[in-house]
């Protein structure tokens, strides 16, 4: 089995680069998509961070698994 620290920066790494390549190609909606988070209250931020987060450690159980 893969030790966890390597796969934790393999995971962190490829966040990163998706999230590079999205900044890259959608400059502009990105710009807007953070005007619109500025806008919300920060308890709906919070909400919606906590519901990425179990999410991704859902899809890393289900992949791992």
């Amino acid at each position: 089995m893969d030790d966890p620290i390597n796969v934790l920066w393999t995971a962190l790494g490829l966040a990163i680069a998706i999230e590079g390549v999205i900044y890259a190609l959608f400059p502009d909606a990105m710009k807007r998509m953070m005007a619109m988070v500025l806008e919300q209250p920060s308890g709906s931020i919070r909400v919606a961070g906590i519901g990425a987060a179990v999410a991704g450690v859902f899809i890393v159980w289900l992949v791992r698994g």
